[in-house]
């Protein structure tokens, strides 16, 4: 497949990582519609989220939640909502995006920019309350 998402899992593009394990990757939105907007990924090549097989599928669910749990601590927000497009880029991805009002998860909104400097300490919040959160839930 070659996507831009299979090059950020091979090293061979950066991406300011939030939480990864062998199978599925999480990071910050370069076009993101709010701080701490994080596109979690499976490793594997797949298009389509719903062509996904079951153990897979069932897999990015759980470790999206535990990133959701960890935007949730480190953004202020009401929610963290979800979305599955799957237009911009041929590889199966979920949106986690921080939201107060149905209208922040517009996608036709005005993208937001952020300087590298802001997306790393973003990515470092978001880091610390997942690591914050595995911690007590293994305490």
């Amino acid at each position: 497949m070659g996507t831009i998402f299979s090059k950020i899992i091979a090293g061979e593009i950066p991406a300011h990582k939030v939480a990864e394990s062998n199978e599925y990757l999480a990071f910050l939105d370069i076009s993101p519609l709010a701080e701490g907007h994080v596109l979690v990924i499976p490793k594997k090549e797949v298009d389509n989220l719903f062509d996904l097989d079951d153990e897979t599928y069932t897999g990015l669910q759980m470790f999206a939640k535990i990133v959701a749990i960890g935007i949730k601590r480190a953004i202020p927000c009401l929610k963290v909502g979800v979305a599955v497009i799957g237009l911009e880029v041929p590889h199966a991805h979920i949106h986690l995006i921080p939201i107060n009002k149905v209208s922040d998860i517009d996608f036709s909104r005005p993208k937001l920019s952020f300087s590298s400097d802001e997306l790393a300490a973003t990515a470092a919040k978001i880091k610390a309350a997942i690591h914050n959160e595995i911690a007590e839930e293994e305490a």
